[in-house]
């Protein structure tokens, strides 16, 4: 029983810190009987009954945009979205005024593009979502602004684009969630790892039968940011950094998550029922600031929670299951993994892209008949922009197909291929998955954000008119 009240204590206090959304002791229920731990996360407010699902809101001939951040996220979205019809950006803000005037200057007067207001106060967001003339708030800031602008963004009857994470916390992913359901507002992830050439058309060719049931999917992100986390110009302040000295689990699941996320269809006939997490101790980052930074730097000598490895296992309601992981601390080539294992076949991207399909899978396809395949399946949303998206780029081209395809719904009135659920289900892993790690890997509940109409939808739709 002591063992029972320090746990309870200790889920208490990782909420009491929050004032937007809070949780009662009596809403946090416990079960720590003979099975594994579950938290059932209810909020203080009723869920609203009213499901964003399938959403549709009026079509907007032109999109006016307002682009919040311009590090580097922002500045590339500023060189992606000129180039798609039907956009106008009327607004851009950051704190970094070089920052504000160099896109200014870049973006808009070298191509003469009609300039938009520019903003540098740091409360200055709330002065761009209260303007009448903006359709789209576009974030693009540091991790712990995106739930606040978003929600913000939404009750001022505006649409949102949030980058990864959407949200750090599970209170942030219902305040997101409440507040969509609320606004009828779209709330879309700018998870750019969705329109991966190679993700996009396993999508297409899974949702065809073509790998039978798919019962297992691996996905990561592994990228080794030493260098970049302690630059002193790349991270403002350090805030990506700082994530790492403090939360052990996985800070970054959306990359490696969200693809297989609908390939297995979740929260469109399927749904997360829970998770278990485990993270190697630290080694990578006290290691390099022994090796890379002046002894005198701030740096050296802190402690770090972040363990170089975490591994996050999640089964789904139908019985599936999905390995995460998280690695941005080691010596190791990038990759996503990006790997599904059906009842007819298999598919993996990283290290190499494989193919195997029943009954001749001890061995992959050969990289040619790979190639053929994979055009033989190219969904249509691809076909139509490929080739602007590989002149236009954006790792690859995935960015543009990202943004593109939210404007291209924006303006026929059709539901996003991103949903606020997707963005919850995905960034609730943030702060699941830690507290999986701080309690010895114990199994933690993943809430139903829809709830309980995760079984409406029958599969993932890109739709088009």
């Amino acid at each position: 029983m002591k063992f029972y009240n320090f746990l309870k204590f200790t889920f208490l206090l990782l909420f009491i810190s929050q004032n937007n959304f809070a949780f009662s002791q009596s809403e946090i229920q416990i079960n720590d009987t003979t099975g594994p731990l579950f938290v059932n996360w209810i909020p203080s407010e009723n869920i609203s009954k009213t499901h964003v699902l399938g959403l549709t809101c009026p079509k907007i001939d032109t999109v006016k945009i307002a682009v919040i951040g311009l590090g580097n996220r922002g500045q590339m979205a500023l060189e992606r979205l000129p180039n798609i019809s039907n956009v106008k950006i009327v607004a851009i803000a950051d704190i970094d005024s070089n920052k504000v005037n160099h896109s200014m200057n870049h973006y808009f007067k070298k191509k003469n593009i009609e300039v938009p207001e520019c903003y540098y106060d740091s409360t200055d967001w709330k002065l761009i979502c209260q303007r009448k003339d903006v359709d789209l708030v576009y974030v693009c800031t540091h991790w712990k602004l995106h739930t606040p602008i978003a929600v913000y963004a939404m009750e001022h009857g505006k649409h949102v684009a949030v980058e990864v994470p959407a949200a750090l916390t599970v209170e942030e992913c219902w305040r997101l969630v409440k507040t969509a359901e609320k606004t009828r507002k779209h709330c879309i992830q700018l998870e750019n790892c969705m329109y991966d050439f190679f993700e996009i058309t396993i999508l297409n060719m899974s949702q065809l039968g073509i790998f039978g049931d798919v019962v297992h999917a691996e996905g990561a992100y592994i990228h080794d940011l030493r260098e970049l986390n302690f630059s002193k110009t790349y991270y403002w302040d350090y805030w990506r950094l700082r994530e790492l000295q403090k939360t052990n689990g996985n800070t970054y699941p959306t990359h490696g998550l969200g693809p297989l996320a609908h390939i297995l269809n979740i929260h469109r006939g399927d749904k997360f029922n829970y998770l278990v997490s485990m993270s190697s101790d630290q080694f990578g980052l006290t290691k390099y600031t022994k090796e890379h930074l002046n002894q005198e730097d701030d740096w050296v000598g802190n402690d770090f929670e972040k363990g170089d490895m975490n591994t996050t296992l999640i089964k789904t309601a139908k019985g599936k299951t999905i390995m995460i992981q998280h690695d941005v601390t080691s010596p190791r080539p990038y990759s996503r993994l990006f790997t599904i294992s059906g009842t007819e076949g298999f598919a993996q991207k990283y290290p190499i892209k494989t193919l195997a399909f029943a009954p001749n899978t001890h061995s992959s396809i050969s990289l040619e008949a790979i190639d053929d395949t994979l055009l033989k399946y190219e969904p249509l949303p691809i076909k139509w922009i490929k080739d602007k998206a590989k002149e236009v780029g954006g790792h690859g081209g995935m960015d543009y197909i990202m943004d593109y395809r939210l404007i291209y719904c924006l303006t026929n009135g059709l539901p996003l291929d991103q949903d606020v659920y997707d963005a919850a289900e995905w960034s609730s892993i943030v702060e699941l998955s830690k507290i999986s790690v701080e309690n010895e890997s114990k199994a933690v509940e993943i809430p139903d954000f829809t709830n309980g109409n995760w079984a409406l939808l029958k599969k993932v739709n890109y739709y088009l008119k």
